[in-house]
């Protein structure tokens, strides 16, 4: 909100080449079902109702320009991949170490993630704090995917298993996001899970964090 109260969307030195030409495209003025009201108010639609923003709730349809452009305005910057996976994993990495399924751990997701459509939209993002981190990082896994600076590419050692149309065609034209939203089934839900989208996709249940440049 306050990237969108001081002209972020306006100000194109916060925007790469790419995302100032998704920006004259879309001629986007602030983040997908956002309007300010008469009143001067910003709301917000989910699905068909519209209510006023929720300060202490994640930003969500976001795309990867709009996450990058604020990053540059707040003097920030979006995680890599491997970044993101070393902090949801309890700073555990390389192959020797084993890493835990969640970031809380091993225990089962139920009361520690917002996932499974349990709750219909995104929770504050102090809400389940059992399912925070060692160092206390908090809901890294549900409420939204969060983008990452990743591009979509292979790991060393990777093969593709036997539904290889479902990764290696897409390498180097996606973003990697991580984590897992309120819509993820947590069957499928896990640390080390990948996700990747276009950089231009607003419909996604996405949001992102950022690390200190």
């Amino acid at each position: 909100l306050e990237f969108v109260e001081d002209g972020g969307y306006q100000d194109r030195r916060w925007w790469d080449s790419a995302g100032r030409d998704w920006l004259d495209a879309r001629k986007a003025e602030c983040p997908r079902d956002w309007k300010r009201g008469e009143d001067g108010r910003w709301r917000r639609k989910f699905f068909d109702e519209w209510s006023d923003l929720k300060p202490d709730e994640p930003v969500v349809h976001i795309c990867w320009f709009e996450a990058s452009a604020y990053c540059r305005w707040a003097g920030r910057r979006l995680p890599t991949e491997a970044e993101w996976e070393f902090a949801a994993t309890g700073g555990r990495c390389g192959e020797s170490e084993e890493k835990p399924p969640y970031p809380w751990g091993s225990e089962a997701p139920e009361g520690r993630a917002s996932l499974d459509w349990l709750h219909i939209g995104c929770l504050p993002v102090g809400a389940l704090p059992a399912g925070a981190t060692s160092s206390g990082l908090q809901q890294m896994m549900g409420n939204v995917w969060e983008w990452t600076s990743s591009d979509f590419l292979p790991y060393p050692g990777f093969s593709p298993d036997p539904y290889k149309d479902y990764s290696e065609p897409w390498f180097g034209t996606r973003k990697v996001l991580r984590g897992g939203s309120w819509a993820t089934r947590s069957r499928l839900a896990a640390a080390t899970y990948r996700n990747f989208f276009t950089p231009d996709r607003r419909d996604v249940f996405a949001g992102f964090r950022t690390c200190a440049l």
